[in-house]
């Protein structure tokens, strides 16, 4: 396998990194406007270097400028309390893995590269359509077929639920506090969104974040 690693610098992306690093040839991250992108980017950027991944960030501005999402910058305020469908369906930004594993598939295909990997994972699915199993199979078939080298798209945690990344993540020596999730992208952990109570549930008994509460 030689792969694109879509990668945010969130937890599960991390961990894949470290993970398929020898068989990663590049790390792209995308910056779409959303609220964590800069601290995201910056631990994508660190954990990158540290293992000697090229890394390439793509500005993704039209999500931001047309797309409408409380993840963004400008949108409604992130909710709070438990990672569960009807609390985070207004995080949702139309279509996202669908625009960066294009982007992923061309830069595979001109890199001459065979895969692109993606960290999604089944605590997604309620609530993210394309986070799903039939989306990420659908689109590897259409990226197979549309490329002179098919690429494919893997998605290795795709039926792993977060706890059991974090897990590996821990196995692996994945440094968690090199990570970044809140929605709200503050300093610290806000400790109040879904995204950080879904994190504290992952990373139980050793969690090495700072929250604001």
């Amino acid at each position: 396998m030689k792969a694109v690693l879509i990668y945010s610098g969130g937890l599960d992306s991390t961990t894949l990194l470290h993970e398929y690093r020898s068989e990663i040839s590049l790390a792209v991250s995308f910056d779409y406007g959303s609220r964590h992108n800069a601290r995201e980017i910056g631990y994508a950027r660190h954990n990158c270097n540290k293992l000697g991944i090229r890394h390439l960030i793509i500005p993704l501005d039209f999500i931001g400028q047309y797309f409408k999402s409380s993840l963004l910058e400008g949108g409604a305020p992130i909710p709070e309390g438990n990672y569960a469908d009807e609390n985070m369906r207004s995080t949702v930004v139309p279509f996202r893995n669908g625009i960066m594993l294009s982007v992923a598939v061309g830069l595979a295909e001109s890199l001459e590269l065979d895969t692109v990997l993606i960290a999604n994972h089944s605590g997604d699915h309620a609530i993210y359509p394309d986070c799903r199993p039939e989306f990420i199979d659908a689109f590897s078939s259409a990226a197979e077929h549309g490329t002179y080298n098919g690429v494919k798209v893997v998605s290795p945690y795709c039926n792993l639920s977060k706890r059991q990344i974090a897990l590996r993540g821990k196995d692996l020596g994945v440094d968690f506090s090199l990570t970044y999730s809140c929605y709200n992208g503050g300093e610290k952990h806000c400790g109040r969104c879904g995204t950080c109570n879904e994190r504290k549930e992952a990373l139980e008994g050793f969690d090495p974040t700072e929250y604001e509460e």
